[in-house]
């Protein structure tokens, strides 16, 4: 299989790919779509079972999406995730998790006692930064842990795909809090559940979020080597 040579490098692609959370009001070309879902099929998978199930909307469709979510929201009807997430973390990883916050809101220019501006950027999470096109994943709810990290391996070959093909995203947990929108709209068995949701399309580079750009620990933090 053979690349269009608008593609980036793997290298490019890793260093390149971060949040877009602002889009311009445009299409991907269906054709840039289809590539991009060719190249992510190629993830590695366990015996390969290819457990990811993945559900793209555009258009009318992922308009009705994200109003009946902000609609949820907006109406303060609690989230029904089909996995539970961590309320907070600790030590190191919280540690990492305000210094994001502190880049990403900064960057927003609201301050930490703005609760409303705070409101209104966990809002944007459901109007998916006005992203043309939305893709759920999920996997049947049989499987646990060992299978979602198979989905997970797609998840971020899709990333990277994307990233490759010119293409900005967000991966978002907020995606998986009404999962029985989703179902409804695409006719899901009952039986896969949601893990999350990436809004992509082209970067607006006018969106001040989109200025965030977040570093990564050293390695000799969280890698060792021994022989």
């Amino acid at each position: 299989m053979s690349l269009s040579p608008q593609t980036l490098s793997l290298q490019d692609a890793i260093t390149q790919r971060r949040s877009v959370r602002g889009y311009l009001d445009k299409e991907v070309p269906p054709e840039t779509l289809e590539a991009i879902f060719i190249l992510a099929q190629r993830a590695p998978s366990n015996c390969n079972i290819q457990p990811w199930k993945v559900y793209v909307a555009s258009g009318a469709l992922k308009d009705r999406i994200r109003d009946q979510m902000v609609a949820k929201v907006m109406q303060g009807v609690p989230f029904n995730s089909d996995y539970d997430y961590p309320e907070t973390f600790d030590g190191e990883y919280r540690k990492r998790q305000v210094a994001c916050a502190v880049e990403l809101y900064g960057n927003m220019g609201i301050e930490r006692g703005d609760k409303e501006g705070r409101a209104r950027a966990h809002l944007r999470n459901f109007q998916m930064f006005d992203a043309p096109h939305v893709v759920f994943i999920g996997m049947d709810q049989a499987f646990g842990a060992s299978v979602a990290i198979d989905v997970g391996m797609y998840m971020q070959t899709l990333m990277l795909s994307m990233t490759a093909h010119g293409v900005g995203c967000c991966p978002q947990g907020t995606m998986r809090y009404y999962p029985d929108i989703v179902r409804e709209a695409f006719a899901i068995d009952g039986h896969i559940n949601i893990l999350l949701g990436i809004s992509f399309g082209f970067e607006d580079p006018a969106v001040p979020a989109n200025q965030t750009w977040i570093d990564r620990e050293p390695i000799d933090k969280l890698v060792t080597f021994k022989r």
